[in-house]
């Protein structure tokens, strides 16, 4: 008799482990670990950076590091990925080994980045994209639209660049979507509609302002007549600008570009460049941090983290503004 009782609670406890192992195996998502009501007192969050040395990206973790200090129980991390697939991969696999409790990751090119994406959904690790947005099933995302940040140039440069102009168009990493987004648009918003406008050259300067410019010297050298530059960021037409801004036979080129940095504004405020489209890192920074917050702390489901920030034009009749809000945030020095 004893030991029928003896089999029967064996068996009884052998049943409760079965259990207690499934109900383990199955908690794997984010989603789920944010919806169990275990809070900590404290998250720790890392930021895949794209690359320091590209102006807007600084300027995007340097925001970042700022809206975080806002919290009491989060912090942030920053790792530059050197506009490098290899190392932002390598520091993407570091993090979630690392034990960070949330991911925020600017891709350098979304579709080398998307299976070490893909690891941090497995990993169970909430995961936002931003700037640019990469599709993958278990993330959230915060990011801008690039093809109206393009497209709001376009709509200006469709009066204002003259008839047969010959231009020259700098485009960002390949693959990016941010560089192909805004190149559609100014495809479909202004090439179809100007077929008198012809492109001298394009190619890729990486969103770097050194590479823009050596383009350009030989641009300039090839060419010699250039009305426009058509650029996919400001930092590659800052260094476009830069080569022939002691050369007045450069003085009426308009120039176009997207992010609407300090730099960008003060060259609008000169007359040297024509006009950007905002892309405010100020807004992505607040976002981001309110949308891993929410998602710590069980607010919110990661899926359910999908935003945009608006894109106005900034030109000269608008740039004083901008240029205010600079100095005031300490970027642009009085």
């Amino acid at each position: 008799m004893k030991k029928k009782v003896i089999s029967v609670l064996l068996c009884a406890a052998m049943v409760a482990s079965m259990a207690i192992g499934c109900s383990k195996s199955d908690s794997g998502s984010s989603d789920d670990k944010k919806d169990s009501g275990d809070k900590k007192d404290s998250y720790k969050v890392a930021y895949i950076a794209r690359a320091q040395s590209d102006s807007f990206a600084a300027w995007l973790a340097n925001e970042l590091k700022a809206e975080f200090e806002n919290y009491d129980d989060m912090t942030l991390e920053v790792f530059d990925g050197e506009a490098n697939d290899e190392k932002e991969n390598t520091m993407i696999e570091n993090a979630i080994s690392s034990g960070f409790d949330g991911i925020i990751i600017q891709a350098n090119n979304g579709e080398a980045q998307l299976p070490y994406i893909q690891q941090v959904v497995d990993a169970g690790i909430p995961c936002i994209t931003t700037n640019p947005r990469v599709e993958c099933e278990g993330t959230g995302s915060i990011d801008a639209d690039p093809y109206e940040q393009a497209k709001v140039n376009c709509e200006l440069a469709i009066d204002q660049i003259p008839e047969n102009a010959k231009v020259v168009v700098l485009l960002g990493p390949a693959g990016n979507f941010h560089s192909t987004e805004r190149r559609n648009a100014w495809e479909k918003e202004f090439f179809e509609k100007r077929p008198d406008v012809e492109i001298l050259a394009e190619d890729i300067a990486n969103w770097n302002k050194d590479e823009a410019m050596s383009l350009m010297e030989d641009w300039v050298q090839a060419y010699g007549d250039i009305d426009a530059v058509v650029s996919m960021n400001d930092n590659m037409a800052a260094g476009a600008i830069e080569v022939v801004k002691d050369n007045d036979k450069f003085k009426d080129m308009l120039a176009y570009g997207v992010d609407g940095t300090a730099e960008a504004c003060l060259l609008i405020k000169e007359g040297k460049m024509t006009s950007t489209g905002l892309q405010s890192a100020i807004d992505l920074a607040k976002m981001n941090a309110e949308a891993i917050h929410s998602v710590l702390t069980g607010e919110k489901k990661i899926t359910d983290i999908n935003d945009n920030v608006p894109a106005p034009l900034i030109t000269s009749d608008n740039v004083d503004e901008y240029i205010q809000m600079y100095k005031d945030n300490g970027q642009i020095k009085e």
